[in-house]
């Protein structure tokens, strides 16, 4: 089987939107091709909490996870969203809802170990922190 590789980045806050996470699946930006320009990702604050529990661990029961969305928001034009489980020694993320317009992305499969590494890595690198998590008003 061939793994895909996950790179997760953190965009420091804006002054629209908090620090949200980019993810790259081998070197492509995912969110941005789903949800058009000036879309956003989630925000890192919410995916990767500081007690590592987040939405995007992958565990045997599966969860519907929101990636991202349009610039006119979810809630107008929906968002995207993937079903990420662990069978074993992989993670796979299938079964991609996406906004209206939206190009849907293909079903991706992890190396468990490589998927966790970078959830770990992405939750101690803390430089969007620094910068702030929330926009300022």
């Amino acid at each position: 089987m061939v793994f895909h590789r996950l790179e997760v980045s953190a965009v420091p806050a804006g002054t629209r939107w908090a620090a949200q996470l980019r993810f790259r699946i081998d070197g492509e930006e995912v969110v941005a091709g789903a949800v058009g320009e000036g879309g956003r990702g989630p925000f890192a604050e919410e995916s990767l909490p500081a007690h590592g529990h987040g939405p995007l661990r992958a565990t045997g029961e599966g969860r519907r996870v929101v990636l991202g969305e349009p610039e006119c928001t979810g809630g107008c034009c929906g968002y995207l969203s993937v079903f990420v489980q662990r069978h074993g020694r992989i993670v796979e993320w299938s079964a991609w809802q996406v906004p209206m317009d939206g190009v849907r992305p293909p079903a991706f499969s992890f190396d468990a170990d490589q998927y966790d590494a970078e959830l770990t890595r992405a939750l101690t690198d803390l430089r969007w922190q620094v910068q702030g998590a929330r926009p300022k008003a």
